[in-house]
Order: structure tokens, then sequence, then C-alpha cells
């Protein structure tokens, strides 16, 4: 059995620092040679193979030192400050992925070497790097909410606020989502920040944007590793030895961030960054055999990559928990607080209530694509805990007329609020639309009483009798005479006293002149009774003079409802 030339010393006459496509092709061939001995028994027991064997196993030896300490070689250009990892990778080594499968072939314990130095080349290396970036996001860092900023806490103290840290000086943020949103509608796919030149820029951003950023540079990073693990060694299972370090790093900072972290909103914006990747985790991806590039494998056909899967079930599982235990610190805030301290003289719509309702309208917004019953159920305990609030903060006026003004301005408001939240909204929205309308009605006769008492006591315990069926205290025109002539003297100026306490009783306008509408629609029906009376009662004629004409009042309700 004659060896060909390219084969009798290959390994000694190249230089070790070159391992070229003509050299593979040799260690190809050495390869054939290796196996055809290996699974042939008639050429184990052949003369011929006892001449050529000792020379085929130094050739293996030499091939396998040389192509071991080439590929060493190129490891350690992975360890340089600044190298592109990916590129080296996808330019470099994986032309040489056939030294790989040569060693596993014919060099075990070499391989062995070379996979053990990898992994701990690139665990320390993406540890290093992941470290250095979120040392450098942590200084860019912009606190939102302390553990005081809750829905029923009247103050709040700042001494929480991390050294170091941005705090908030526009307080609203803690409760409205308002652009924040855009994270998950605009953001959630962009490129990670790169903290330096944010950092120029001297800007600041809540934690999501930071998690978002952080958990962008992980995906991107472990996608292209685990391809590249699979592609070059032909082993997924390398990936989670190397990610074992960069997940011990990220582990050790959430978890300094999340005991201290009182902002349910962003908690809730990181869980549905997590959903989103756990949801998206699905590259475009070819052969590598068909193509040069990383980029260019992100053309072919949809393959899942589940290197992260555990990673992200595993954030997902620690913010639930965190999310609830904040929620319910707001919620305990509205059952427990203080109605003497938080009460204000000031029929306006309350902080809390506002609060409450820019609180709920972001986690309604928040769960619109993923109905998440028990968000729902959460909700309606707040909803619960604030109407008991409010109620007991409107007690807390002396007149019972303010009493229902406080309540309307607020579920008012409440209701402009949600609406913002979208038509999901709808369950809370429509219970607060219901008590809106039930305290209208209140307001409606407490305003019609102060300037028309009589007449609507009239009108609500005799106006129905009939003066006809023998009742024992008939209707007299003596009786009614005085009401008629009463409303003929100042009915124009009570509507305009009525105009002038609606305007200053409620803070939306349009509100307070949908309610005088209502109350001036309820005085037309109040007087239409009193009238249709008129005509049953003997003698009722001749007030006739007297009675302002149905028409005139309708005008007069025409006249302010041109003001809105």
């Amino acid at each position: 059995m004659a060896l060909p030339m390219e084969l009798r010393f290959p390994t000694a006459e190249v230089d070790l620092a070159l391992v070229s496509d003509e050299y593979m092709r040799t260690l190809e061939i050495l390869s054939k040679k290796l196996k055809f001995i290996e699974v042939d028994s008639m050429v184990k027991t052949s003369t011929a193979l006892k001449d050529v064997q000792p020379e085929l196993e130094r050739l293996r030896q030499k091939a396998v030192t040389k192509v071991f300490e080439f590929i060493v070689q190129k490891l350690h250009a992975l360890r340089k400050p600044k190298t592109n990892i990916q590129i080296l990778q996808q330019s470099v080594l994986l032309k040489y992925k056939y030294v790989i499968s040569f060693l596993k072939e014919h060099g075990k314990e070499t391989y062995t070497e070379i996979r053990a130095a990898y992994v701990d080349t690139m665990n320390k290396v993406l540890s290093a790097h992941f470290r250095a970036y979120i040392q450098a996001l942590e200084k860019l860092q912009l606190d939102i909410a302390t553990s005081s900023d809750l829905i029923g806490v009247e103050t709040r103290s700042t001494s929480l606020f991390s050294r170091g840290r941005e705090p908030l000086k526009n307080r609203s943020a803690v409760f409205a989502l308002g652009e924040r949103i855009n994270i998950l509608k605009v953001e959630i796919d962009e490129p990670a920040l790169i903290p330096h030149i944010a950092e120029a820029s001297s800007r600041k951003y809540p934690y999501e944007v930071l998690f978002r950023s952080l958990h962008k540079l992980l995906l991107d990073t472990a996608t292209s590793e685990y391809l590249f693990c699979d592609d070059f060694f032909g082993e997924e299972s390398i990936f989670y030895e190397i990610f074992s370090g960069p997940f011990a790093v990220i582990d050790e900072h959430f978890n300094s961030i999340l005991p201290n972290c009182f902002d349910a909103i962003g908690i809730m914006l990181m869980i549905r960054i997590i959903h989103h990747h756990q949801n998206t985790t699905l590259i475009e991806f070819q052969d590598a055999t068909h193509c040069c590039s990383f980029a260019s494998q992100l053309i072919m056909s949809r393959r899942r990559i589940p290197c992260l899967d555990s990673y992200l079930d595993k954030v997902n599982i620690s913010l639930w928990p965190r999310f609830k235990m904040v929620f319910d610190m707001h919620l305990n805030s509205l059952r427990n607080a203080n109605v003497r301290t938080l009460w204000e003289d000031d029929v306006h719509p309350h902080y809390v209530m506002r609060r409450y309702a820019e609180f709920a309208a972001s986690l309604i917004h928040l769960n619109v694509e993923y109905g998440d019953g028990q968000l729902e159920l959460n909700m309606e305990r707040l909803r619960m805990a604030v109407d008991d609030l409010l109620i007991k903060l409107a007690k807390t006026f002396p007149k019972p007329k303010l009493q229902t003004v406080f309540l309307i301005n607020n579920y008012d408001m409440t209701i402009a609020v949600l609406k913002e939240a979208g038509p999901e909204g709808s369950k809370i929205q429509l219970h607060f639309e219901e008590l809106l309308k039930n305290n209208t009605s209140i307001f409606v006769e407490e305003l019609l009483l102060e300037h028309f008492s009589d007449l609507i006591k009239f009108v609500k315990t005799r106006a129905s009798e009939d003066p006809s069926s023998g009742a024992e205290k008939p209707i007299t025109v003596a009786e009614v005479e005085p009401l008629v002539k009463d409303f003929a003297s100042r009915w124009k100026a009570a509507i305009e006293l009525m105009h002038n306490d609606v305007i200053t009783s409620f803070s939306n306008f349009l509100c307070g002149m949908e309610i005088l509408r209502a109350a001036l629609t309820q005085l037309l029906l109040y007087y239409t009774r009193l009238s249709d009376c008129i005509k049953r009662v003997a003698g009722g004629p001749a007030l006739n003079k007297d009675l302002v004409s149905i028409s005139s009042i309708m005008y007069e309700i025409r006249k302010y409802s041109r003001t809105f």
C-alpha cells in the first residue's frame, strides 16, 4: 500500500501558521486513508499496511498537532481587545471547520482540548463584554419610582434615590404610560444602545429601555454564537457552556436591580419585552455551506433557535412576582389611605384619582394584546379600593351637593383618561360611566331643588291627581297660582344662576354643559306636568296669562346648548 507524495511530508514542509485550502484537501485524503484501514478487515491484515501504518500514524499525529496549534492561534485572536468576534468567526474560523471534523475523527483528545479552550475563551470574553456593557448602561439609568411613589400616598420620600442615578423630575411618569409605550410599538427591535454615544448626549433612560437594549444585545450575540457552535463544532450544547458566564453576569445585575424596582409600569413593559422575544426567537436560517456570511444566512427558511428559551422563561418568572408585589403596594396604599390628610377642600379631580386613572389606563393599554385574566382580576381589586376611598373623601365635604360634584368631577376625569387606553378599557370604563350617570341624576335634582323646590314638591305629590275623581282635597287655583307666578317672575334668572353654578363646579366644561342641559330638560318636564295639571283644575285657564310657554323654555335650553 503506497502513500501518494502529497501525504508523505505534508505537515513537515508547510508553515505551521498556514493552513490553506490545499492543506485541508490533503487532510481529507489522509482522513480517507485512515478510515479505509479502520473499516476494511482485509486491509488490517495485509502486509502492505504494516509497511505504511507507522507513516500514517506519524502523519496523523503531525496533522493533529499542526491543526491544534493553528486553531489555538486563531482562538487567541478572540481575546484581543476590540476584536469583532462575529466577523472573525464567520470570515476566518468557519473556513477551517473541516479541521475540527478531522480532529473529531482522528484526534479526539485534541478535539476535546480545542473545544474546552474555545468554551473557556468565549465564556470569559463574552462575560467581560456583558459586564462592561452593563456597567456602561447603569450610568444611563433614570429612576422612575421609589417605594413612596404609590397611588394612595400623599407625600413621597426622595431619600431612596440611588446615588449616581438620575431622579425623575416629573413624577406623573410613575403612573402614566405616555411615550414609554414606544419601546413596544417602535423601538422593540432596534439595535442595542451604544452607551458612550448616549452618555455623550447626557440622556437618561427608564430602566426598561436599558433592559430592552441589554436583551437585544444578548439575543443577537446568543443567536450568532448558537449558529456558529452548531456549524463549526456540530454541537449545540457548547453554547450553554459558553453562556453560563454571560447569563451569570446578567443575573447578578438583574438580581441587584429588581428588588429595588418600584415602577409597576416599567416592570410590565419588561414583561412584554420578554414576551416579544419569546415569540421572536425565530431567525431565518440557511445551511452555511450555501452561504459565506452570517448576513446571508438571514434570507431562507425559518428555523426556531431555542438557545434562550430557558433563560427568557426564568426572567419572566422573576418579573411577575415583583410586579404583583409593587401592584399590591399600590392597592394597599388605597386601602390604608389616610382620608384626613388626603382630603382637600376642593371639588375638582383629586390627585389620587388622577394617579389611579393614569395607572389603570396604562395597564389596560399594556394588556390589550395579551388578555391576561389575572391582571384583569387585580385591576378589579384596585378599582374597588379606589371606589371606597373616593366615597370616603366625598363624605368629608359638609354639603351633599359638594359631595356629588366632587364625585362627578372625579368620575368624568377617570372616564376621559380611560378612553385614551382604547375600547379595551370598557369594563372599568362602563363602571365609572354608570356611576357618573347616577350621580349626575342626583346633582340635577339637587340643583333644581335649590331654585324650584315648591314646584318640584307639588309636581311629585299632587300633579298626578285627577281633579274630577272626588279627592278629599282637590287641587285649586289658589294652590297653584303662587307656583305659576313665582316661576314666571324668576325662571330666567334661576337658569342663569344654575348656569353659573355649573360653570364653577365642574372642571370639564363639556361635562358641565351636559349636566346643565340635563337639568334644564328635567325642569321642562316638571313645568310641563304643572301646565298639564292646571288644565284639569277648575278655573285653571285663568292662569294662562301667567304661564310661561313651553316654546320659551325650549328656546332658553337651545340658547345654552349653543355654548358647547
